[in-house]
């Protein structure tokens, strides 16, 4: 008796179906470590695990980096600002020089129009103390570039008289990579501007 022989085109079928079910089991477990990879990676970013005398993991959750954005770009306004206004005789090559590694052209800019207008050299001069008494910064997080307005009250102490300035710059910060100790934030002003500048007639106590 003769062994009866499948028709081709049924093995065909039932062979492309084989196939299309392995290739579509594969995909689907594919997916499905890729997800649970990703996962586990925001987990490990987000959290550090420590080991109890029990053997059992303890769950740290580590400070978002969210939450250290605003303390970092206020630190890094400070500390420009300081370098770029608080000032004399002694130490402004020094402080200018300083400022410069914390911002783009812009504020490279501005120092050569202050020094052409001769500012450090009555500065030299007259031997000028211009010391900084309050910074406050408002900055916008939500998206990079970070816009910043910064308000820099300053005083200017020519020996028997003593003028209080408030000074607003605005700007915007990017990232940069950290470079210590020029750059310890990481952050770099950019679109610098100073936009208001008027004397105080009075601050605190004083009063003019």
């Amino acid at each position: 008796m003769k062994t009866p022989y499948k028709n081709i085109y049924s093995l065909m079928k039932l062979n492309r179906f084989v196939v299309l079910t392995v290739v579509i089991t594969a995909a689907l477990t594919c997916i499905v470590s890729l997800i649970l990879v990703i996962q586990l990676h925001k987990e490990m970013v987000h959290n550090a695990f420590v080991v109890n005398t029990d053997g059992h993991i303890i769950p740290l959750k580590l400070v978002s980096q969210q939450e250290n954005l605003e303390v970092e770009i206020q630190a890094h306004l400070e500390l420009f600002h300081t370098y770029f206004y608080n000032i004399d005789a002694s130490n402004y090559d020094k402080n200018l020089d300083k400022a410069l590694w914390l911002g783009d052209s812009t504020v490279d800019a501005l120092y050569r129009q202050k020094k052409a207008d001769g500012v450090y050299n009555r500065l030299l001069q007259y031997s000028l103390l211009q010391r900084v008494l309050k910074i406050e910064s408002r900055i916008d997080i939500q998206q990079e570039p970070y816009r910043f307005e910064t308000t820099t009250i300053f005083e200017i102490n020519r020996g028997s008289i003593v003028d209080v300035y408030e000074l607003i710059t605005t700007g915007n910060l990017i990232h940069v990579d950290r470079n210590f100790p020029n750059n310890t934030h990481g952050f770099l002003i950019t679109n610098f501007f100073e936009n208001k500048l008027k004397k105080l007639e009075t601050y605190g106590d004083r009063k003019e």
